[in-house]
């Protein structure tokens, strides 16, 4: 079996760069949140999800990536939202926000009724072509981030790894979480093999995801 060889994205070329500055620069708005698969949005366009754990800067970099400051707010306690929160780019992409994982202070039944929807959701969605995972670049992959990779190859989702603070670690750090990554995705065969290195504060990356999310088919 030949192992995948994981790379960094390329920098968008200038067609794929415009197409998602312009979508992302075009109308963005809240459509729902989803509490059950029946409330589900009818499947009439692509869509992309957001997953990651909690306080890994997903509301942060949602933002970024709409230059929005607040069309994602972040909970103040993680865990909170157990919705998946439906966006709307223009009329051709629906965006998800999938509540954060690996919090603990949730009540058990909360936490198997969210599982529950995660799983119906990823593994029924026909139009859901890629999920982004975000990684905390000053932790790398966890074992709580496993799950969640291990969910998405069974569901036979393709995921894209999108490394998130880029800015709060130095050089050599960054060298060594990459590779941690790289290694760690090696095992699952639904990752796509190149990871998106981010950072919402100083817009890192920001560009290359636009123009990933705008070209997919």
């Amino acid at each position: 079996m030949t192992q995948l060889q994981f790379t960094l994205a390329p920098d968008p070329e200038d067609e794929a760069r415009e197409k998602g500055r312009l979508m992302f620069a075009g109308p963005v708005t809240f459509v729902k949140g989803v509490v059950a698969m029946s409330g589900l949005p009818p499947a009439d366009r692509l869509e992309v999800c957001f997953a990651g754990r909690s306080n890994v800067g997903k509301s942060s970099l949602i933002n970024a990536l709409t230059g929005r400051k607040s069309l994602a707010r972040a909970s103040n306690t993680p865990g909170r939202t157990q919705e998946i929160n439906y966006f709307a780019l223009g009329e051709t992409r629906y965006m998800t926000d999938l509540p954060g994982y690996g919090y603990a202070e949730a009540p058990v039944a909360v936490v198997r009724k969210w599982q529950e929807l995660l799983k119906a959701y990823l593994s029924g969605r026909q139009t859901l072509r890629r999920a982004f995972v975000l990684i905390d670049a000053r932790h790398g992959v966890k074992a709580v981030d496993e799950e969640i990779l291990k969910l998405l190859d069974r569901s036979a989702v393709t995921f894209q790894c999108v490394l998130t603070k880029i800015d709060k670690i130095n050089r050599a750090e960054r060298m060594a979480v990459i590779e941690q990554v790289k290694g760690a995705l090696a095992k699952h065969p639904a990752a796509y093999p190149e990871l998106v290195v981010t950072s919402s504060e100083k817009g890192e990356g920001i560009e290359t995801l636009r123009a990933i999310i705008a070209t997919l088919e």
